[in-house]
């Protein structure tokens, strides 16, 4: 276990507790509130609640990708430890940060041939990132190697779903996400957008739902439709919330109630500062281990 390292990046959105207990290292992306930087560093320096609060009073956020020096000195602080390296990238239907990360670990190999730095677009996000994660660290400690890892991550990364919805438009309207006149008329008529994340890893909205309580049952019966074994499914499901955890405790409840199978409780992550600078408060997302998405 201790010959390569399992890697990721911030915005796979799990608790810096819960990467430290799964020996899952991870790099931080950055973001700017109201001009000042900061690390994506897991709600460290900034709280979630602070964060969003922010958000809601009008702050303005960026985000800004892992650059290829800063992938670079990372990969080489575990290469001089005569460690492999096993790293999985934001979805590139998200981020650009794979090629970032891909440049690195080919200068990194310039100097350290004798390593093995593989690099895997996850095409995930957020807490579904995480739950890819959290299932190669449970191979990697039942002995599954390096290379027999990759392999398995890039054929089963597509079989991780993400199904989100959000009370509130204004910055997937601000990021270009959807239409300005569409989140008029969805304030007005109470739309929550369904959206999920397709085969390419791109965000794509999916279904107009009217009303919260709908759409939390709509974001459920997607899961029934598409998990593993239906209502039999007997995997871990995480979710992820920006400052609307009573939104997502319902969800969460109405999950628990119907798959009485599920490995262990529903797990509720804040939805990071790179995600949720995208996102704003009253975005709630479910993820799952289901059949392959499409398109």
């Amino acid at each position: 276990m201790d010959s390569f390292v399992l890697s990721c990046c911030s915005t796979a959105d799990l608790s810096k507790e819960h990467f430290e207990s799964r020996n899952i290292s991870y790099i931080c992306f950055h973001y700017s509130l109201n001009g000042r930087d900061y690390p994506d560093d897991l709600g460290q320096t900034i709280s979630f609640k602070d964060f969003y609060q922010a958000m809601a009073d009008g702050g303005e956020t960026k985000t800004s990708q892992i650059s290829v020096s800063e992938y670079l000195e990372y990969f080489t602080g575990y290469l001089k430890q005569g460690k492999d390296i096993l790293h999985l990238c934001l979805s590139s239907g998200i981020s650009g940060s794979v090629n970032s990360a891909r440049t690195a670990a080919s200068l990194a190999a310039e100097k350290y041939p004798g390593r093995k730095i593989y690099i895997v677009d996850s095409l995930a996000a957020s807490s579904g990132y995480g739950l890819l994660m959290d299932k190669l660290a449970d191979l990697r400690d039942g002995g599954m190697g390096i290379d027999e890892l990759r392999d398995w991550a890039e054929a089963n990364k597509l079989r991780v779903h993400h199904w989100f919805f959000s009370t509130d438009l204004t910055f997937f309207v601000k990021g270009g996400r959807i239409s300005k006149a569409a989140g008029v008329f969805g304030g007005l008529l109470n739309i929550c957008p369904l959206m999920n994340v397709d085969n390419h890893g791109r965000l794509i909205p999916r279904v107009k739902v009217r009303g919260k309580k709908n759409v939390i049952e709509q974001i459920v019966q997607r899961m029934k439709e598409h998990a593993d074994n239906g209502l039999d499914y007997g995997g871990k499901c995480y979710m992820s919330h920006s400052a609307c955890l009573a939104d997502a405790r319902k969800v969460a409840d109405l999950v628990e109630q119907a798959f009485r199978r599920l490995d262990g409780k529903v797990l509720i992550n804040d939805i990071g500062t790179t995600i949720g600078s995208h996102t704003g408060p009253g975005t709630v997302a479910l993820f799952f281990w289901g059949d392959e998405r499409k398109d």
